[in-house]
C-alpha cells in the first residue's frame, strides 16, 4: 500500500523523519514517500485529507477532526518553552495588543498562543521565514517566530518581548503543544495503529541515531549553523515527542479548549488520540 507522509522541511521534522527517509525504519507492507511542504500549507492540505498521515499544527486539528485522529508520537511540545514575540526595540508584552504583529499563519498553534495572550491584537499573515525581515525593516511592530528563528533572531538586531511557552506554562503549568502528526481515519484503526508506530519507530530510531540523524536534517536547515541546528532539534525532538503521555494530552485538550472560550476556534472537539 502507498502512504504518503506529509512534513515540513524544518530540521526537527526532517531529524525525527530520518529513520524512515533513509531506510533505516522497516516499513513492511507500506511503500512510504515524503511530501515536504510548510506547516501553514500542511493545515490546508488537512482540510482536503490531502495525505494519509501528516504533520499539522495542533490548533488546526478541530478544523480537521472528522477525516483525522492524532498520533501520540512525532509531536513537538515546548516544556516553559514555545514561540517567541520579538521586536526592534524593548517592549512592554502588555503594549503588545497595540501593535500589529507579522504572524505565520492564522492556524498555526503559535497564532492561537498569541490571541490567548492578546485577544485584540492585529495580526498579518507573513511567510514564517520572512518575519524577522518584516519586523527588521519596520513593516510589523512585532513579530511572531517559529522555528529556527526563535534562535537567530539576535543576529539579526531584534529584541525578545515574550516567549509564549513561557507564558503559557505559567497561565496553566502545561506544556505548550505546537505540531502534532495525524492520520487518516478511513484507513481503518487496525493501519491508523500500524502507521503510529512507524513513527514512533522512526523518531527513536532517530534519537538513538542522533549524530547520523542531524546531519541528514543539516540538509534542510537554511544555511544554519550545526551547533544551532543541534539545540533546535533537541528543544523540539524529545520524551514528548516518543509519547505526549497524559500531561501531554492534557496540555492539548486545554490548550484547545482555551482557544473555543475565547472564540478563535469555533467548534470544541474532544481530543482523540490513536492507540497504538
Amino acid at each position: 500500500m502507498k502512504i504518503t507522509i506529509a512534513h515540513s522541511p524544518d530540521s526537527d521534522d526532517a531529524f525525527m523523519f530520518y529513520g524512515l527517509a533513509r531506510g533505516g525504519v522497516p516499513t513492511g507492507d507500506l511503500e512510504v514517500t515524503h511530501q515536504l511542504t510548510d506547516i501553514e500549507t500542511l493545515n490546508r492540505h488537512a482540510q482536503e485529507g490531502r495525505h494519509e498521515v501528516t504533520a499539522i499544527s495542533f490548533h488546526a486539528y478541530p478544523w480537521v477532526a472528522d477525516k483525522y485522529a492524532l498520533m501520540p508520537c512525532g509531536g513537538s511540545i515546548g516544556d516553559g518553552y514555545g514561540p517567541l514575540l520579538v521586536a526592534r526595540e524593548a517592549l512592554d508584552p502588555a503594549r503588545v495588543a497595540e501593535k500589529t504583529v507579522a504572524v505565520p499563519g492564522l492556524l498555526t498553534s503559535a497564532y492561537l498562543a498569541l490571541k490567548l495572550l492578546a485577544p485584540e491584537v492585529e495580526t498579518r499573515v507573513v511567510p514564517f521565514d520572512k518575519i524577522l525581515d518584516e519586523v527588521r525593516e519596520g513593516r510589523a511592530d512585532v513579530g511572531l517566530i517559529i522555528h529556527e528563528g526563535q534562535l537567530t533572531y539576535g543576529g539579526q538586531g531584534l529584541v525578545k518581548v515574550l516567549d509564549l511557552g513561557a507564558w503559557w506554562k505559567d497561565e496553566t503549568g502545561l506544556p505548550l503543544p505546537m505540531g502534532g502528526n495525524a492520520v487518516r481515519r478511513d484507513l481503518g484503526p487496525e493501519r491508523m495503529a500500524q502507521l503510529t508506530r512507524l513513527v514512533r519507530e522512526t523518531v527513536r530510531h532517530s534519537l538513538d541515531n542522533r549524530e547520523a540523524a542531524l546531519e541528514y536534517a543539516m540538509s534542510f536547515a537554511r544555511g544554519m549553523d550545526p551547533k544551532v541546528a543541534d539545540r533546535f532539534v533537541g528543544m523540539w525532538v524529545n520524551d514528548m515527542t516518543l509519547d505526549i503521555g497524559d500531561r501531554g494530552r492534557l496540555a492539548v485538550q486545554t490548550f484547545l479548549d482555551r482557544g473555543h472560550e475565547a472564540g478563535v476556534i469555533p467548534n470544541r472537539v474532544v481530543v482523540d488520540f490513536v492507540e497504538a
